[in-house]
């Protein structure tokens, strides 16, 4: 193999440069999509949060082609520096100053596509960026990265068997969405539509199907021993997918009885209240053991007549709902005052249970993919990704 450096192997283009003027509210004949560095997520191209920019400031180089390996080359943060997305859509694009495109040569573009994937270009560009404490990606940073090259044969080779993995990690990801959407409709299915109540259900207060309504707080940072205890502190960025993920932090009894935090029951309903609100889904997941949560969250402990999985669930259906009604002026934020006066449904206890037992069953398989995902397919990528790049 030859090692070849990304300066010999592909060319970099500027991102445009545009002012708030430059902007249109809609795409029409004179305007463009316009990616950005939020647009690239987990590796690919996300197209539901763009700008359209008028043609008038774009140069011909800066439409995207297809094969173009779009990176955030300026932030505020290390995490966000160096991310990369390919580009295979269609459409016309155009990218933003603090992006910059990589547009391979193209007997290497299929390679260089999965190179801006591995961990050894991470691993690069963050040693790049920590040396020169920079928050900038130059041209010389990435031309300067180096690569081994094998010929064409084992390139296809590598990129086809890459590919595979992938496919069948979409695949598998896949299934795990479906399985959610199965339990959406299961639960439409039994309980009618949550937010009209088509299926007359008695209706009751928020506050009343609760044993109590738990707020979370921040222990006090001039005391790091309470940083040190077995209780997991649970943040926004701790829940991910209705899941809650392990908490990084965990804390002291103590730190509880010194702050405005609360310990929270097992199988309590913890929902994001004040911040890290996305915009159609209301994160909300069940801790399975005890905890306690920060300021931005609260914690629902149900009364025996709500299963939590039936309160879980209840308030994803509805949040499409409750955050066109009771989100506050800071976008982010749900005015909680708002959210307690609702009523929810109330179906027989054992109809909940029934739809609960479903729920651990779909669970169950959820649990026999995302292990699969996790341990097999994740590692295998990772693995064929080292064989080939290595720093």
């Amino acid at each position: 193999m030859i090692q070849k450096s990304i300066g010999i192997l592909a060319d970099q283009i500027r991102g445009v440069s545009y002012k708030k003027k430059n902007l249109h509210d809609t795409l029409d004949e004179n305007s463009v999509i316009l990616l950005r560095a939020n647009n690239i997520i987990n590796g690919k191209l996300d197209f539901t949060d763009v700008l359209y920019v008028d043609k008038s400031v774009i140069s011909d180089t800066q439409y995207l082609k297809y094969g173009d390996i779009l990176i955030s080359a300026s932030s505020g943060s290390k995490k966000v520096i160096g991310k990369a997305a390919s580009f295979h859509s269609q459409c016309k694009c155009t990218f933003g100053a603090f992006c910059k495109v990589i547009r391979p040569h193209k007997d290497v573009r299929e390679f260089l596509r999965i190179y801006f994937q591995s961990s050894a270009y991470r691993r690069q560009i963050s040693h790049l960026a920590l040396g020169a404490n920079i928050n900038n990606i130059r041209n010389e940073h990435i031309d300067s990265l180096q690569l081994e090259i094998p010929n064409e044969t084992a390139r296809k080779q590598i990129v086809n068997k890459i590919d595979l993995l992938q496919k069948i990690l979409t695949k598998k990801q896949q299934i795990l969405s479906d399985l959610d959407e199965l339990i959406k409709a299961r639960f439409v299915e039994m309980f009618g539509d949550p937010i009209n109540n088509s299926k007359n259900w008695k209706l009751i207060n928020i506050k009343k199907c609760c044993v109590d309504i738990l707020g979370g707080g921040t222990p006090s940072k001039s005391h790091p021993e309470f940083f040190t205890g077995s209780v997991p502190w649970v943040t926004p960025k701790d829940m991910k997918e209705n899941v809650i993920t392990d908490s990084k932090d965990h804390i002291t009894y103590e730190a509880i009885s010194n702050s405005s935090a609360k310990l929270i029951p097992s199988n309590s309903v913890l929902m994001v209240i004040r911040s890290g609100i996305l915009k159609h889904t209301l994160p909300v997941a069940i801790n399975k053991n005890e905890v306690t949560i920060n300021q931005d969250m609260k914690a629902f402990v149900p009364t025996s007549e709500i299963s939590p999985i039936f309160l879980e669930n209840y308030f994803i259906a509805i949040s499409p709902d409750i955050l066109s009604k009771v989100r506050s002026v800071t976008a982010d934020n749900i005015n909680f005052k708002s959210f307690q006066k609702r009523k929810i449904i109330l179906p027989p206890i054992s109809l909940q249970n029934e739809f609960a037992n479903f729920v651990q069953q779909v669970d169950k398989s959820k649990f026999e993919n995302i292990v699969y995902l996790n341990k097999t397919l994740s590692m295998k990528i990772l693995g064929q990704l080292g064989d080939v790049f290595r720093d």
